[in-house]
């Protein structure tokens, strides 16, 4: 089953530019001469296939991504972790869950769904719910590698990572993974990810960072997992896209916003044990 990946972010909690820095990357963000890859808003995914929409996360930039895709529609959202940059575009799905039949699915680990309802309160307080809330269940993913969701016709199997001092939630889904905000991927997690056509990581910068992979142990990873391609996200403004990208091997590119890529996304029958 074919599916359609967008990158609707590819920047860091702070986003590129980053206010109040007057750095090259960031000028050229904003200036219409510059590159507009270097232009990149919170980290987050859609996927489409069968006719559905599936996102990865809803940071604070995701009513202008919706925007900029047009997205008029929302079939599930899957998030991989409790931070701002991943979950406070929560209330722009307000108008999307509308139109849906029933109540928009969310998928979460227990952490990361307990941030939610305690952040969104107003939204899960049965007792004291406002009128307009987002019309959403959210559901808890298992905590064990490779416990999985199906959706449409699609199985998403949770790739335990490790961002800085906790565990986070990445994704496989048919021949695609996605491993934002990552720093390291535990030795348990490596089978979950073998014999994929593309593979998302963390690069945040050149220098190695404490909760993040930096550019230097992502290709080191994709090296070692040997994906058909691999594409480098959750970037900073140290970054800048094409002399970045001169640098690389072919198969491994930065992801830039807008991005989109098509893999096939299997069935769970087709899915590896």
């Amino acid at each position: 089953m074919q599916a359609t990946l967008t990158f609707l972010g590819t920047g860091t909690s702070m986003g590129v530019p980053t206010l109040g820095c007057d750095c090259e990357v960031c000028n050229s963000a904003v200036s219409p001469d510059g590159d507009r890859r270097n232009r990149r808003t919170r980290a987050s995914l859609r996927l489409a296939y069968n006719d559905r929409t599936v996102l990865i996360d809803t940071g604070p930039d995701f009513h202008a991504q919706a925007v900029r895709e047009r997205i008029r529609r929302v079939d599930a959202v899957l998030y991989t972790h409790p931070h701002a940059d991943h979950i406070l575009g929560f209330d722009d799905l307000r108008p999307l869950s509308f139109h849906n039949p029933g109540n928009l699915p969310l998928y979460a680990d227990d952490n990361t769904a307990s941030v939610i309802e305690s952040v969104f309160e107003y939204t899960f307080n049965k007792a004291n719910r406002y009128p307009t809330s987002a019309r959403v269940d959210l559901h808890r993913i298992g905590a064990d590698p490779g416990a999985h969701v199906e959706l449409f016709g699609a199985d998403f199997r949770r790739i335990p990572v490790t961002h800085g001092r906790t565990t986070i939630t990445g994704y496989r889904f048919g021949a695609a993974a996605y491993l934002t905000d990552m720093s390291d991927i535990p030795a348990e997690s490596l089978p979950l990810l073998e014999d994929l056509d593309i593979l998302i990581l963390d690069a945040l910068r050149h220098e190695p960072h404490y909760s993040h992979s930096h550019l230097e142990k992502s290709i080191a990873y994709v090296e070692r997992l040997k994906p058909r391609r691999a594409y480098f996200t959750h970037m900073g403004h140290t970054l800048d896209h094409a002399a970045t990208e001169a640098t690389l091997p072919p198969h491994i590119r930065l992801a830039y916003d807008g991005l989109q890529l098509d893999f096939e996304i299997a069935t769970p029958s087709e899915q590896q044990p």
